[in-house]
């Protein structure tokens, strides 16, 4: 199990998709600098780290995730020195920046993989899963093939341009399949590790992961995986110790094992996260028809299999999800941040869902992001051209913005009281104020009950016992009195009552208590 870094004991994560946050020399596409400007707002609101999507050489067949260069910042982003800039920023402003990396697959643009389709041996022949011929797919798994006069087909992970990098097989079925020993997954390996130095070295503060379960091949157990991302916790606790790496693998048990420090609940995988935001009954709807049981059911058991450690991240959305306000709104979106916001784990905003924006419908695809692409529209900033996202003009935006009138902004909401981003700026001061809310205290469920409202559960943190209950249903509800609430430190809607031996919970309210 890793050692968590000081600084991420109180991290609040923004998550910046760097093309639709902030375009400041008018090309449509926001760049680094517009980044760097937009650090003391991300402050403001309470945020001290910020994750941002990969913003490196890319023909952008997937929006960044399709890497040609590891090492160089897109040209539409700026420059290298533009991002060293950011760095340094943001640690004056004692902010941290994580960087996303990419080790599954490269484009096919990468110098790697040209190298690695030639039909001479050379040191990048085995950098990527081939097989031995042109003739033979790899079992389970899309292809490149016919493409080269290497006689192979090349497995992929994602898209068809986006071939899979060699990082061995746990277990062997095929002459062509490697062990995670040889020459080429080492050297692979090793490759990524210069990656994560070269930014490292640079200012930056640690790395999201992108499929990181899923580097090691027919290792259905993940003990292959976690070997792999232990020899790199190694390097890093000798060279970069202060560096925080969170993944997307959606197992917290085995990615912290493998020595991440944080990972993601997912939208896909065994969490139940969509029970709570994304499904036909969301928990967090007034409808009441909702089910939290699952999710605690297995968060718990994530707990429980990693001692406690570590730090389970659940986000607002992210770039791969429908908008959170899509499926929920109005003072139901506050309810939802007053749960995120008081959970164990490292919180993640996606940016605008701060403000409500919303999913952009009917917008065509751009760069591979397809069903995707309605949540990555530009930041509305306020009533400005493009919402004060871009001077360009509206056809060379990235993606179309929300065209609706009453669109949120955040100039609208940071001057109303009443606003989702002041009620969220007001979570973070709570979290921010009492150790009970933070990162790595306890928690212990008291009330989460199949198909029933509300949800309860105590934070704690030495003698500092904090009850959250959280009712999103337009119904009010009672709570078996267990613990009596001494003082009201946070509350959306009337906060509870007391009668008898039960709490009366009012109907769409969400509220937190010193016991």
């Amino acid at each position: 199990m890793a050692i968590t870094p000081k600084w991420l004991e109180n991290a609040i994560f923004y998550q910046v998709y760097p093309q639709s946050f902030k375009d400041t020399d008018g090309d449509g596409i926001g760049n680094i600098d517009g980044i760097t400007e937009k650090l003391p707002y991300i402050k403001k609101l309470g945020c001290n780290a910020v994750w941002i999507n990969p913003c490196f050489v890319s023909p952008f067949g997937d929006a960044g995730y399709d890497v040609a260069d590891y090492c160089t910042i897109a040209p539409r982003y700026g420059t290298n020195d533009d991002m060293k800039r950011l760095f340094e920023k943001a640690h004056e402003l004692d902010m941290h920046i994580l960087l996303d990396l990419v080790p599954g697959h490269t484009s096919v643009e990468h110098e790697w993989f040209k190298k690695s389709m030639q039909a001479e041996k050379n040191e990048y022949t085995d950098r990527y899963v081939w097989t031995d011929s042109v003739w033979e797919e790899p079992q389970g798994m899309g292809c490149i093939r016919g493409i080269s006069d290497r006689d192979g087909s090349c497995a992929v992970n994602f898209f068809s341009h986006q071939p899979a990098l060699n990082y061995g097989y746990y277990k062997c079925e095929r002459p062509w399949q490697q062990p995670m020993e040889a020459d080429g997954p080492r050297a692979t390996l090793e490759a990524i590790k210069d990656v994560m130095r070269f930014w490292l070295s640079m200012g930056c503060d640690g790395f999201r992961v992108d499929m990181a379960g899923s580097l090691v091949k027919n290792d259905v157990d993940g003990k292959g995986n976690i070997a792999l991302w232990q020899n790199v916790r190694g390097f890093l606790d000798k060279e970069y110790p202060e560096a925080a790496l969170i993944s997307e693998w959606g197992e917290p048990d085995k990615s912290l094992a493998g020595g991440f420090h944080m990972d993601f609940l997912l939208h896909f995988g065994p969490s139940h996260y969509n029970d709570l935001f994304r499904c036909a009954e969301p928990f967090f709807s007034p409808n009441g028809k909702g089910d939290a049981s699952l999710f605690v059911e297995k968060y718990c058991e994530s707990r429980s299999k990693t001692g406690g450690m570590g730090l389970i991240c659940i986000p607002s959305g992210n770039h791969d999800m429908d908008r959170l306000a899509r499926s929920i709104q109005g003072v139901d979106l506050k309810i939802a941040f007053a749960f995120l916001l008081t959970m164990p784990g490292v919180p993640f905003i996606y940016y605008g869902d701060e403000i409500g924006m919303r999913y952009v419908e009917g917008l065509t695809s751009v760069e591979g992001g397809y069903g995707r692409t309605g949540s990555r529209s530009p930041m509305q900033w306020d009533a400005t051209k493009n919402a004060g996202f871009s001077n360009a003009d509206e056809d060379r935006l990235y993606i179309p913005l929300d065209g609706s009138a009453d669109r949120p902004t955040v100039e609208a909401q940071m001057s109303d009281e009443n606003s989702l981003w002041n009620e969220i700026r007001r979570l973070t001061e709570l979290r921010k104020a009492h150790k009970a809310l933070q990162n790595g205290s306890g928690i212990e469920f008291v009330y989460a009950k199949k198909n029933a409202y509300p949800l309860a559960y105590l934070r704690m943190c030495g003698d500092e016992i904090i009850l959250v209950v959280i009712n999103p249903s337009d119904k009010e509800v009672s709570l078996p009195c267990l613990y009596r609430p001494k003082q009201t430190l946070y509350s959306i809607g009337v906060p509870v009552s007391k009668d008898g031996a039960s709490l009366l919970v009012s109907a769409r309210s969400a509220g937190a208590y010193l016991v």
